[in-house]
């Protein structure tokens, strides 16, 4: 029996090793592709975005839909979001984002700490940030690694992984529609 736990531990071990080998994707692994985003000139009018957030298992949790209203003035731009989801609540982000160069960008919001940061490069666009999420009466802080990719010049998919304490929580799958 001793041996056997022995041997679990030490494939488990291996397992965890191997995991840490492989590398999470970053911006610099699209930078050939096209269309090039540039996030300035994408999130700029009108969009629609359709979405789902599914939990730790794959289960959709909840639906929701997302008018955009979006401008930039230089290096300056809002993105007012008006979320309804599928049992009928409501809600709205305003993101305040500001192009710091090279492809780089920093945002805010009321329900978001501190400061996003994140990196464009080929067709993606990469940031992380920690949200403000209220769940009944308690809100909890949770983190998020966000991806998109521009399909078309009109068409861009995003993938968020949310977490907490390095927990998996769930992802939100998002399509962009520019108007």
């Amino acid at each position: 029996m001793q041996r056997r736990t022995l041997l679990t531990g030490a494939a488990a071990t291996a397992a965890l090793g191997l995991g840490a080998c492989a590398s999470s994707p970053t911006p610099a692994d699209y930078a050939g592709e096209k269309p090039l985003l540039d996030l300035r000139q994408y999130f700029n009018g009108k969009l629609i975005a359709h979405g789902v957030f599914t939990d730790r298992a794959g289960k959709v949790a909840r639906r929701f839909v997302v008018d955009m209203d979006c401008r930039w003035e230089g290096n300056q731009g809002v993105l007012d979001e008006r979320f309804l989801y599928s049992d009928g609540k409501t809600e709205r982000r305003v993101w305040r984002l500001t192009y710091q160069g090279d492809g780089r960008y920093t945002g805010t919001a009321d329900d978001v700490v501190g400061t996003a940061s994140g990196q464009t490069s080929g067709n993606a666009f990469f940031w992380a940030y920690t949200l403000r999420l209220p769940v009944g009466e308690r809100v909890f802080e949770v983190q998020f690694d966000d991806w998109m990719w521009l399909v078309d010049e009109r068409v861009m998919l995003n993938k968020a992984v949310m977490s907490k304490f390095g927990i998996r929580l769930g992802e939100v799958t998002l399509s962009f529609t520019k108007l």
